[in-house]
């Protein structure tokens, strides 16, 4: 027998048996890479939500933090994850936007993932301890022109999206704060606030939604122009600023991975998303649902990255920043 139709028998065959295992998928557990770490805010919503989509998926969900690289180090391990559809992750602003534009991955590369469904978006905010004296938006702004770089701000990574939420707020006030950065995502932040080491966080209001309940820390601003559902938080637009950020939760997969895979992923968290249980959770956390299906989250996240991408050129054109 000639050897290319031996090769292709042996693809057929091949095909024949993915089929016949994918009939019977899923046969075990899956795995979601959280590229930050445990406790913070992108943390709490995949596991709240994988922990209702594991019915509708039919075997258990668990999460793997791996943080690190503003992100990059998990997706990294996402990207050169076997596609065989029993591991996915959750990408997040930095994920998509930050880590690609300043292009010091070579390998990093979003062609190596199969979006699989965008789950929530959610403005930044400034939250202030309770104990810091400081009320609103006003007072802090205030407290940092008078004493310029003595007002202290946590923050996640130098170069992390609230980063440059912080930095803009700055060229568009005038204010100069002392911006300190606590890798690893909000968990951090919470610790430095609640020890006393910051009295401000930038950050979205679902990240510290426990600190508010307990009163210890307030929202002064969200940088957004609507109005957050759960808390009663002037947006930017409210206070005349132009300054807009936020974050997502979009659940990728390793390029390759069998479309009937995706399929039943997707399936299994839209039932979980659309819950009343992880709905009524989101309004108690404060974060925004906003779920955007298989189909559209390419065009979408390329349009963001291109508008994104853009603003941070100006800031370096500015000088607020520098590549």
């Amino acid at each position: 027998m000639p050897a290319h139709w031996k090769r292709l028998l042996l693809c057929a065959a091949f095909a024949t048996v993915s089929t016949a295992a994918l009939a019977d998928y899923p046969e075990k557990d899956l795995r979601i890479i959280v590229p930050w770490g445990a406790g913070g805010g992108t943390d709490g919503i995949v596991r709240k939500i994988a922990s209702i989509a594991e019915d509708a998926y039919g075997q258990s969900i668990y999460v793997e933090n791996i943080e690190g690289g503003v992100s990059a180090t998990g997706v990294s391990q996402l990207m050169n994850a076997r596609p065989d559809g029993y591991t996915i992750g959750a990408l997040t602003y930095d994920s998509i936007v930050t880590v690609p534009w300043q292009g010091f991955l070579p390998d990093y590369d979003l062609g190596k993932l199969d979006y699989i469904a965008r789950i929530t978006a959610e403005p930044d905010a400034l939250i202030v301890s309770t104990s810091s004296g400081y009320d609103t938006l006003e007072d802090v702004l205030a407290a940092a022109k008078d004493a310029p770089g003595k007002v202290r701000i946590g923050m996640q990574n130098v170069g992390s999206r609230v980063h440059l939420a912080a930095l803009q707020l700055q060229n568009e006030t005038g204010a100069e704060f002392k911006l300190i950065a606590y890798p690893g995502g909000a968990a951090a932040q919470k610790e430095a606030m609640l020890n006393g080491e910051v009295d401000i966080v930038a950050t979205s209001l679902g990240d510290f939604a426990s600190v508010i309940e307990d009163g210890a820390g307030k929202g002064v601003v969200e940088f957004t122009d609507t109005a957050n559902p759960t808390y009663e938080v002037p947006t930017a637009a409210d206070l005349g600023l132009a300054l807009r950020m936020g974050s997502f939760i979009v659940l990728a997969a390793p390029d390759g991975t069998p479309p009937e895979a995706l399929e039943k992923i997707e399936a299994a968290f839209q039932t979980a998303y659309e819950s009343e249980e992880f709905q009524s959770w989101l309004a108690k956390v404060g974060v925004t649902p906003a779920w955007l299906p298989m189909a559209e989250v390419p065009a979408w996240a390329e349009e963001t990255t291109a508008s994104v991408s853009a603003q941070l050129d100006k800031l370096v054109e500015d000088g607020v920043i520098s590549k």
